[in-house]
């Protein structure tokens, strides 16, 4: 909870801390990688430090949990929080990172805003900043627990490499040590750990594709605009060892016998190909309702395994939408303005977020409730904070 003393401080600064965050952050990423380039090697991207979405991402996370400290006084952003301390649980972040962070932080903010910065201020949005960033340990240190190992990565070996729709491929992996393997979750992600031609190593998170459980399969897209996926693609071998983290995310299906709607585009319909595989394993009789949009049907990266599915479940439907439609798809873009949606549907989003933000806008106005609508962001999550 924000103090008496500091609330009205962050309620007054938080339009000016907002609007500078976005020239704050590059600053603080410069003097921190300056210091700390090591962080590059394993942890942070550096294709989202070139195109500005990792500073996308910290400008977004302290904006909303600011704001929402100012809006819901008392309370902390459950789900905001949740989705970061799994992200960074599976990047391997520990709790003495917070300190490295907040010294370059608050030097970077100090220097922008230098003319108006007071020792109050200083104080109100250091508050702030702990009280996210307790709050964070607290998360990761129980997601950490929670595992059937303390180790942060372990040897899979590529057991197969196959492809899947067009520029896309599936990794099937095996376990290549004794480690304790944490049953995956239906919708959750690992981190894949590579090094690049020029020695650099590098990590991206890959949603689980197949079955959960104690296996590990996930699909890639080559041309996702980062360094992993193209080394995937190219250099990677069946029979090579990959480092792979413990299974992370929180966006799983939810027991229960409401129905349930998947909703994807692109690649994004992994974490949704892999509940519906659990649904299927199951023999699940939940109404399911699967929607996918995609550039063209061979784009389609797991269609025989999410179609195939589909026809496994009583209770399934399917509806696609393609840019240059063919079969049965519809043209275009998503819509909800012409589905019907089931009565008390949880919605499992994924995909790009203007797609996100558009589909969860529509199924909100169209009754479903926002605590009801779960989603996956691979990226900087700003729009949470308006």
């Amino acid at each position: 909870m924000l103090s008496d003393k500091s609330f009205p401080v962050i309620e007054a600064t938080l339009p000016l801390v907002g609007s500078r965050i976005g020239e704050i952050t590059p600053k603080f990423y410069a003097s921190l990688l300056t210091a700390h380039p090591e962080l590059l090697d394993g942890l942070f991207s550096r294709s989202n430090q070139r195109n500005g979405n990792q500073q996308q991402a910290l400008a977004g996370s302290i904006a909303a949990f600011a704001t929402h400290l100012v809006n819901n006084p008392g309370t902390l952003p459950e789900t905001v929080l949740a989705r970061i301390a799994h992200r960074h649980t599976s990047l391997g972040i520990t709790e003495p990172q917070y300190q490295v962070v907040y010294d370059h932080l608050f030097a970077a903010i100090a220097d922008d805003l230098a003319d108006v910065i007071t020792p109050e201020i200083a104080e109100a949005w250091t508050e702030v900043y702990w009280l996210m960033a307790d709050a964070l340990i607290k998360l990761e240190k129980g997601l950490y627990a929670a595992q059937a190992n303390t180790t942060m990565w372990s040897p899979w070996r590529v057991a197969a490499k196959t492809p899947a729709g067009t520029g896309s491929l599936t990794f099937t992996l095996e376990s290549a040590d004794d480690t304790p393997i944490t049953p995956a979750l239906a919708g959750q992600y690992v981190s894949v750990k590579v090094t690049l031609p020029d020695g650099l190593r590098q990590v991206r998170q890959y949603s689980l594709s197949g079955d959960a459980g104690t296996s590990r399969s996930f699909t890639t897209k080559k041309d996702d605009g980062g360094e992993v996926s193209p080394v995937l693609h190219d250099d990677v071998q069946v029979g090579d060892i990959l480092e792979i983290s413990n299974p992370y995310g929180e966006i799983t299906l939810k027991e229960g016998d409401t129905p349930v709607v998947l909703a994807s585009a692109g690649i994004g319909c992994t974490p949704s190909a892999s509940i519906l595989r659990s649904l299927a394993e199951s023999g699940s009789d939940r109404r399911v309702l699967v929607l996918h949009a995609e550039s063209t049907l061979d784009s389609w990266a797991l269609r025989s395994q999410m179609t195939d599915d589909v026809e496994r479940l009583a209770g399934a439907e399917l509806q696609l939408w393609l840019e240059r439609p063919e079969a049965d798809a519809r043209k275009g873009f998503m819509s909800l303005h012409d589905v019907a949606l089931p009565a008390d549907a949880s919605l499992y989003l994924c995909g790009p977020l203007p797609f996100m933000k558009s589909i969860r806008n529509e199924a909100i106005n169209a009754g479903i409730p926002a605590t009801r609508i779960h989603y996956e962001v691979f990226g900087p999550d700003i729009w949470l904070a308006n």
